[in-house]
């Protein structure tokens, strides 16, 4: 257990990093954008393409750190009503819909991927299977993070966490 959350601390801090750095060209490439269409008159036409691209590769590699950090939007009011242990039931059960639902992700968006493999970008020359990989290998770094998550609930985290967040209240 151990390596694994060694492993899933470095995966999902490398996920984080790869976030941020999608962000950053994304957000560099809208303010050029900007500038060449309203200031030079002459937009660009590859920059809104690439934005688009990495704001979706980072969101995908973000999720897998909201749920490391558990800031996911979640209903906790009933698991804050339950006794511990069936809350931490709850909290299992949950997390495991997550993960089939990110393992369907994954098969989805690597069998998506593959059909558009042989297509283009508009106004690039790089295949769109490039953009769309951002589904199943997103959804791999969420699923080493939500398995974690729940090793960690199981370890007893969760109920700390749980305790912690009433006395914040």
């Amino acid at each position: 257990m151990r390596a694994f959350l060694k492993f899933e601390d470095f995966s999902t801090g490398l996920a984080l990093r790869l976030s941020i750095g999608f962000l950053v060209i994304a957000a560099s490439l809208a303010l050029f954008q900007v500038i060449t269409r309203f200031v030079f008159s002459s937009p660009s036409t590859w920059s809104e393409v690439i934005t688009r691209s990495s704001m979706i590769w980072s969101v995908f590699l973000g999720v897998a750190v909201a749920f490391r950090h558990g800031s996911m939007i979640a209903v906790e009011v009933i698991q804050q009503m339950l006794p511990p242990r069936i809350a931490l039931g709850l909290f299992l059960i949950s997390n495991a819909m997550s993960v089939l639902f990110f393992v369907i992700l994954f098969w989805q968006g690597w069998s998506m991927t593959e059909r558009v493999a042989k297509q283009k970008l508009a106004a690039l020359d790089i295949s769109i299977a490039w953009v769309y990989a951002a589904l199943p290998i997103g959804s791999v770094f969420i699923i080493i993070a939500i398995v974690a998550s729940m090793i960690r609930g199981v370890q007893g985290d969760w109920a700390a966490a749980r305790t912690k967040a009433k006395v914040t209240e």
